[in-house]
């Protein structure tokens, strides 16, 4: 019995158990996904004009990224606090959504609305930061393939809450509101206890690699099994039975890694476990730099003047050469042949403030870079139902399920191939990041140029893109800021996302489509039996048929993306030591 209660304890406080909660958390966390679901019903129900549709959609863009209040709590707060705010935040918006939709309530003012969803999206930065944050500490040496999986799971929380909808089979299109309502806030409040940094860094056992392996494999099915439910729902009438059977078998999926930590607690041997440090050898520092830090001197030639050899010896021929270096210095200091300068504030790699963050060039490349490869993921994301319409399609939900997929295994696939970088190769991880850009870059030139299957083409591409930088930007960001104000940090780079898709989407996509609406317009008055241009409609809003409504957009958004890959490979180049410090010499 006192066997069973230890391993229980050992289970309770498994790390893997809180990465398999957060999983679960996260599942159901990307609420604002949905919001390509739910609009048809408000925009009919409300009577709403495009335009005032597109309002609330910015509405719940801020709620979805302006995280500050969820960073600043993070850091006097425990996660099941942040946890708890996120759950109140998501049923109060989306409860008072779903009661004027449902026409529970009399109608109210648009702008209540706009709160309304800022306030139940706003809820989703709580999980975000609280899982993260969690799990980024439990697993300081798996940043990468953490922030992957949990982020992935985010974006595939739309197709996730879907399918288990259409298993109750409600009456009325509403009723997806009120499960966005309540389903998340009642998963969060199950797990809030469990989620919880537990001392990971101490929890390092020769089977996480396995676990890693595990959880990836179930990730890849959940996809192949989604896109094959989508695909069989839009190509054939399915009945109720078969559509509870499909939804029962994503519950399992989703459940099934917690046979990970149920092994490692209950069925593996016990065996000694390593420990992680979270930092760059920070207690070995602050034992050997104690002198210089009572005097507050250092000297950056060491740091930015050594020899470009120094970093490919060993580590303690390395720290001889330095010690070297410090002599000669202090020496010429007291000389006066070398200007001495007090440090000021943290070096890369160890922990930031958000304020310290932000005078450093590092950071704001990093906010730039994702500003202007995010924004025009996301740009072509919101966009992407006028898109295939003015293509001459008339079923948009499954390249709104396509995109949602692809940008789901671009989170794992982020992930997974930046820690290989990182871990074999000691490469600062932006120069992943560097290269998903690139890509998306290809897709939208690839749409710019109306290449044959241009659709389907660019969906994948700038679907994998755009989802592998949240699984790149939150793991490098901690390596380089560390964890201490992880939360405020993210959150805050977080906010490149919506500006860049704010200034993409309404000045440059906007812009454009509607010149060339207009342009048809105008043509159809004159010529209205033209076979070429479709009538003119008497409805609230002008349309644009044709692959020159968005090419122009997708040919800038393309060199945008170029350009952000430029940023990131110059974040590459300043932070080669600072990896090479964390993760080692691989020729070593």
């Amino acid at each position: 019995m006192a066997q069973f209660h230890g391993k229980f304890k050992a289970f309770k406080n498994s790390r893997w158990l809180v990465f398999v909660c957060a999983m679960w958390i996260q599942s159901f966390a990307g609420i604002g996904y949905l919001f390509g679901s739910i609009s048809p019903v408000i925009k009919s129900t409300m009577g709403y004009t495009q335009r005032q549709l597109a309002i609330l959609g910015v509405a719940k863009d801020l709620g979805d990224a302006i995280g500050f209040v969820a960073g600043y709590l993070s850091e006097i707060m425990p996660s099941w606090g942040l946890l708890a705010i996120g759950a109140v935040l998501n049923f109060l918006g989306y409860g008072l959504l779903w009661l004027i939709v449902s026409q529970k309530i009399a109608a109210l003012p648009l702008w209540v609305l706009c709160i309304a969803i800022y306030v139940g999206t706003n809820g989703e930065t709580f999980f975000n930061t609280a899982a993260l944050i969690s799990c980024v500490q439990n697993f300081p040496k798996s940043r990468g393939p953490v922030v992957g999986i949990l982020k992935g799971y985010a974006g595939l929380s739309g197709a996730i809450i879907t399918q288990i909808y259409a298993m109750f089979n409600a009456p009325s299109e509403a009723s997806l509101l009120f499960m966005i309502a309540v389903g998340p806030s009642m998963v969060v409040i199950a797990l809030m206890f469990i989620v919880r940094p537990v001392g990971g860094h101490k929890q390092v056992r020769p089977g996480d690699n396995a676990g890693f392996t595990f959880t990836y494999s179930v990730c890849l099915v959940l996809a192949a099994y989604l896109l094959g439910v989508l695909i069989l729902e839009d190509l054939f009438d399915l009945s109720q039975t078969l559509i509870t059977l499909f939804a029962a078998i994503l519950i399992v999926l989703i459940v099934l890694p917690i046979i990970i930590p149920i092994i490692l607690a209950f069925f593996s041997e016990p065996r000694p476990l390593l420990q992680e440090s979270l930092l760059i050898d920070a207690q070995r520092e602050e034992e050997g730099n104690k002198s210089e830090q009572a005097n507050e001197v250092i000297f950056s030639e060491v740091e930015d003047e050594k020899a470009s050899d120094i970093d490919s010896l060993p580590s303690s021929e390395r720290q001889k050469r330095i010690s070297q270096l410090q002599a000669k210095l202090f020496q010429a200091a007291a000389d006066g042949a070398v200007r001495v300068k007090r440090r000021r504030g943290p070096r890369r790699g160890e922990n930031f403030t958000l304020m310290q963050a932000l005078i450093k060039a590092d950071f704001w490349l990093m906010f730039v870079s994702l500003l202007l490869a995010a924004g025009s993921g996301l740009t072509v994301i919101d966009n992407l139902g006028q898109i295939v319409l003015s293509l001459g399609y008339t079923d948009t939900s499954i390249f709104v399920s396509m995109i949602s997929i692809w940008n789901f295994l671009g989170r794992i696939g982020g992930g997974y191939f930046s820690e290989i970088i990182v871990r074999d190769y000691a490469y600062p991880r932006p120069v992943v990041m560097a290269v998903v850009q690139v890509i998306m870059a290809v897709g939208l030139c690839y749409y710019s140029m109306g290449l044959p299957g241009q659709v389907y083409v660019s969906t994948v591409l700038i679907g994998l893109g755009y989802g592998a930088h949240w699984a790149i930007l939150p793991a490098a960001a901690s390596e380089l800021f560390g964890l201490k104000s992880f939360g405020a940090l993210y959150n805050f780079l977080t906010m490149a996302n919506p500006a860049g898709s704010l200034i993409f989407s309404e000045v440059i996509a906007s812009g454009i489509y509607d010149y060339y609406a207009e342009k048809q317009a105008t043509l159809r008055h004159q010529n209205p039996s033209s076979l070429l241009i479709g009538p003119l409609r008497d409805d609230d809003d002008l349309s644009c048929v044709g692959t020159i409504c968005y090419s122009i957009t997708f040919g800038i958004l393309s060199a945008l993306c170029i350009v952000a890959a430029g940023l990131s490979m110059i974040i590459v180049y300043r932070t080669r030591r600072v990896y090479t410090q964390l993760y080692g010499n691989p020729n070593n």
